[in-house]
């Protein structure tokens, strides 16, 4: 099931019947963790989110960032899902720290609970900083620069979980972001479609824009967009 589907009922096809463990009133609206007994998926207001079943490309997102920044790099990842891309960055070699943003106190409580180990028990690792904070106004009030921010709260540019959100794929956020990146650092987005669009007003402000696809079983490839700094450049 990819990201941004909607929920029509408390049985999948072929996983049999599902449980749900929690329902939160959160920041976004309703929250559910379910499971098939064996796997988990999170619902927020009834569309899904995202699963354990897979996490391909909440890794690729940090793998393709962390690849290109500079060594010994601050790793910034927003969303913390099921832990996937945490994971990630905690184990990639260039990493020395990683600071994890997360709004929901429910996702964080999951992660260190029945999520914790698809991630590893990530967020117990020492270089790893999480912060209960909204994304948007996190950035906007941090003095940190980081190599690499990996973004990957929303469906994607076109489909975000809250409105509140949209501001982060607009030349606004763009901005936002670039200036607290390092000089050689790295933006990563992920979507669940394909976004030329949005492909192409990234390649307004960063020298370098790569497109990474991620098939699925059903439908659009889950994509990453990378970015490189505009001022990466060696002169």
């Amino acid at each position: 099931m990819a990201k941004g589907a909607p929920v029509l009922a408390e049985r999948v096809l072929g996983w049999g019947a599902v449980d749900v463990l929690e329902r939160v009133h959160g920041q976004c609206g309703e929250l559910v963790l379910r499971t098939d007994g064996v796997h988990f998926e999170m619902i927020a207001n009834g569309v899904f989110l995202m699963d354990t079943r897979d996490g391909r490309s909440e890794r690729l997102l940090v793998s393709a960032a962390a690849d290109r920044m500079p060594d010994g790099g601050h790793v910034l990842i927003g969303g913390l899902g099921v832990g996937f891309s945490l994971a990630e960055a905690v184990a990639h070699p260039r990493t020395t720290e990683v600071t994890v943003v997360e709004r929901e106190p429910a996702v964080i409580d999951w992660a260190r609970g029945p999520l914790a180990p698809f991630n590893h028990g990530a967020l117990r690792d020492g270089r790893v900083h999480c912060v209960q904070a909204n994304l948007v106004a996190y950035l906007r009030t941090t003095e940190q620069r980081f190599d690499a921010i990996c973004l990957d709260v929303d469906n994607g540019p076109h489909w975000t979980v809250t409105d509140g959100n949209r501001e982060l794929y607009g030349d606004a956020g763009l901005a936002v972001m670039a200036n607290r990146l390092t000089e050689r650092g790295v933006l990563a987005i992920w979507s669940s479609a394909p976004v030329p669009p949005f492909a192409a007003r990234l390649a307004t402000r960063f020298d370098e824009v790569e497109v990474l696809s991620v098939p699925v079983p059903r439908g659009e490839p889950d994509t990453v967009l990378v970015a490189r700094q505009q001022y990466a450049r060696t002169v």
